[in-house]
């Protein structure tokens, strides 16, 4: 009930409201800002605009202050390598997290009660765990598979972990693959044979009822032609439908991929494995975010990225280089093929080396939630090998 009353002072009108008009009312105000914010494409700076949208998003999602009784505690599930464990009161809506901070691995445990109605109240718990995959090959290129967890020194943040929590050779880890199409004119010459290799290769390793792919082309726009699927007719489709032309805006087709496909993916109840196959030659004149930015978002989105060059001059030219800053801050490898049939072979060592790989999770020393870059060093104790795994991570915001 809406009630108005004269104060003292003529020029103060008193409104009194019941509490769940008012929490309606801020409801009916934030819902603008909201809807304003989820029709914004790229953004311009996005690395230095990430925690100024969390802020802001905290704040439209916090209720009004108000008592509420304590809730009863409950026991915690134990969680998953790298997950997040959720448990809630009956009848209470869990709040996501709407942030790409908050999809770094390790987080902190906190608490984030919503009130209710009902005076009910969720928890969310987040374990403050690291997991990564790395690959690890003989001095002739081979991969090694029987590894054990005393053969690796594991450093974070140049510190050895706290605690190593898991450690397995993963080769059944199912698949989340994006593959991104360079559909410019600089690779019009070489686009038919690379879209056949394209198509074997997702014919390949796409198994059903576990892996799902996307192709994605790009010229000075970024189009998804397939979006998730294990069904390989759909993605040959897919990447039938691209045709060359254009500018290339390639670092905003790799921050779209991984912003948008592959660190909103929940399809699956268990770990899974998230790369980008991408078929370029490197340069970029259209993008709307930096290089940086791209190669960010895709260690926040936990992506190996591989990339088979469309360069046959010979000779590495600048975008070889940028090609291989993308690979090597994710732990993954750039393919250079001076022939057509290069490419089929690149595809099928990708696919190798996928089904090849090993997975740690341990939890971090002196972690703390500063939104910082952490690093990670992964060394063979063996001499002769090599190990491939991303350069780090973003711990999340406090």
């Amino acid at each position: 009930m809406l009630r108005l009353k004269q104060a003292s002072n003529p020029a103060i009108i008193v409104i009194h409201m019941r509490p769940w008009l008012v929490i309606c009312l801020a409801a009916m105000t934030s819902a603008p800002l909201i809807a304003e914010q989820s029709s914004q494409d790229l953004p311009s700076a996005p690395s230095a605009t990430l925690q100024q949208e969390q802020e802001r998003q905290k704040q439209q999602q916090a209720p009004p202050p108000q008592p509420t009784p304590p809730a009863a505690q409950q026991e915690t599930p134990a969680a998953q390598p790298g997950g997040n464990v959720e448990t809630a009161a009956p009848n209470a809506g869990v709040q996501p997290a709407a942030s790409a901070s908050a999809a770094s691995t390790p987080t902190a445990a906190t608490d984030a009660p919503v009130s209710t109605n009902d005076a009910l109240e969720t928890f969310v718990v987040k374990v403050n765990e690291v997991n990564v995959i790395f690959t690890v090959v003989d001095k002739r290129g081979r991969f090694v598979r029987d590894l054990k967890r005393e053969d690796f020194k594991f450093l974070d943040n140049s510190r050895p972990p706290e605690q190593i929590r898991g450690f397995s050779s993963q080769t059944d880890l199912p698949l989340r693959v994006g593959l991104l199409v360079d559909a410019s004119n600089s690779i019009r010459d070489r686009f038919k044979f690379e879209q056949e290799a394209a198509i074997e290769f997702l014919n390949t390793i796409v198994r059903p009822k576990s892996d799902l792919a996307f192709v994605l082309g790009f010229d000075s726009t970024a189009e998804v032609t397939q979006d998730f699927t294990s069904d390989t007719e759909e993605l040959s489709k897919g990447v039938r439908m691209l045709r060359p032309g254009g500018g290339t805006a390639m670092y905003d087709a790799i921050y779209l991929a991984c912003r948008d496909k592959l660190l909103k993916d929940n399809t699956s109840r268990y770990a899974t494995r998230r790369a980008i196959i991408l078929i370029s030659d490197g340069e970029d004149n259209q993008s709307r975010v930096t290089r940086e930015e791209a190669v960010e978002m895709a260690q926040r989105a936990e992506v190996i990225v591989y990339a088979i060059s469309t360069n046959i001059s010979g000779t590495r030219l600048r975008g070889d280089k940028v090609l291989e800053r993308f690979a090597d801050a994710t732990g993954g490898r750039v393919f250079f093929p001076f022939k057509l049939q290069d490419v089929a072979d690149a595809f099928s060592e990708i696919q190798s080396e996928l089904r090849s790989q090993y997975a740690v999770a341990y939890k971090p020393a002196e972690f703390k939630m500063d939104g910082q870059f952490r690093t990670i060093a992964i060394e063979a104790e063996k001499r002769g090998l090599k190990v491939r795994a991303r350069k780090g991570y973003y711990a999340p915001n406090q």
